[in-house]
C-alpha cells in the first residue's frame, strides 16, 4: 500500500529545457489523418495517429489515446502541445516503450468543429458521447487498421482538461478496456469519486497506473485533489502529481512527458508518492 501525501520525498523534476524542440539527426515518428466510420454518431469523423520512429507492421504496439479539450479537436494537441516532438526526443534517449497514439475529436457529434459557443449543451453532451464512439468506434477501427495488442494491458488512456475528464470517466468506468489512466488538468465534467471508482479493490487489482496531475495555480485543481483524496483514504494506488503552472499547455506537456515514460512498463507503486510536488 502507498501513500501519497504528506511525505517529505525528493518531487521528480519537472521536464528539462528543451524536451518540446525539434531536435536535428534524430528518427522521427510519423503523423497521419484517418477517417473512421462512427456508427455512434453516423458519420465519418477524423483522427490523427502518430507511428513511433522504426514503427513496422511486422512488430504488434499498444496504443494511447491521447484526448483534447473543451475548445479544441483533434488537432489541438499537435498545434499546441507538440505530441510528437516530445516522443521523439524521449525515444532518441531510449526513454519509451514503442507505441501507437491515436488523438480523436472528442465531440462526438456530426459538426464536431471547436466552433461557435463551445458551451452549448449540445456540444458538452458530445463529449459523453465519445464514449461510446471510442469503444465501440475507433478503437475497433484502429485495431483493424494497425499492428496493435488488443487486450487491456496493452491500452492507454489521458487528456487534458475536458479530455482529462473524459479520461478519468471512460478510463476508470470500462477497466475491461484501459489498465492505463491519465487526467491532466481535468476539469468539472469529472464524475464524483465515489461514481468514478464504486469498487476500490477491483481498481487495485486492474489498474496499472492511475495519473492524476493538475497544475498548482489551476482554478480547477479541486477536482483533481478530490479524486486524489478519495482514492488515498481507499487506498488505491495512483500518482498525484501537482506541478507548477496553471490551466495550460507548459502544464499539459510537461504531463504527457512524464506519463508518457510510465506507460507500458513495470510500474512500482511504491514509488508514486515521489512524483508529490516538493513543499517549498
Amino acid at each position: 500500500m502507498c501513500t501519497l501525501a504528506g511525505q517529505a520525498q525528493k518531487a521528480i523534476p519537472h521536464s528539462r529545457p528543451g524536451f518540446d524542440i525539434e531536435q536535428a539527426g534524430i528518427a522521427k515518428g510519423k503523423i497521419d489523418t484517418v477517417r473512421y466510420q462512427s456508427n455512434t454518431v453516423g458519420v465519418q469523423r477524423k483522427a490523427l495517429v502518430y507511428t513511433p520512429p522504426g514503427f513496422s507492421k511486422g512488430k504488434k504496439y499498444p496504443v494511447l489515446y491521447l484526448l483534447h479539450g473543451i475548445g479544441g479537436d483533434e488537432l489541438e494537441w499537435l498545434k499546441n502541445g507538440r505530441p510528437q516532438v516530445i516522443l521523439d526526443n524521449l525515444y532518441a534517449e531510449n526513454k519509451l516503450e514503442p507505441m501507437i497514439v491515436v488523438l480523436p475529436n472528442g465531440r462526438a457529434m456530426k459538426d464536431d468543429r471547436a466552433t461557435g459557443n463551445i458551451m452549448a449543451a449540445d456540444k458538452v453532451e458530445a463529449f459523453s458521447t465519445f464514449e461510446q464512439d471510442l469503444i465501440q468506434d475507433l478503437i475497433p477501427y484502429i485495431e483493424k487498421q494497425y499492428p496493435v495488442l488488443k487486450d487491456r494491458e496493452h491500452r492507454a488512456l489521458a487528456g487534458l482538461s475536458m479530455g482529462g475528464g473524459q479520461s478519468l470517466n471512460f478510463g476508470l468506468g470500462n477497466l475491461d478496456t484501459f489498465a492505463w489512466v491519465g487526467g491532466f488538468s481535468s476539469a468539472p465534467n469529472t464524475k464524483a469519486p465515489e461514481v468514478l471508482v464504486p469498487e476500490p479493490e477491483a481498481a487495485k487489482k486492474l489498474l496499472k497506473l492511475l495519473w492524476i496531475s493538475c497544475g498548482d495555480r489551476d482554478n480547477l485543481m479541486s477536482f483533481s485533489k478530490r479524486t486524489h483524496e478519495y482514492l488515498q483514504a481507499k487506498g488505491v494506488p495512483h500518482i498525484f502529481y501537482v506541478e507548477p503552472g496553471g490551466h495550460d499547455f507548459d502544464v499539459w506537456k510537461n504531463d504527457l512527458y512524464l506519463f508518457s515514460q510510465l506507460l507500458f512498463k513495470p510500474v512500482r507503486a511504491s514509488e508514486f508518492s515521489t512524483y508529490n510536488l516538493a513543499e517549498e
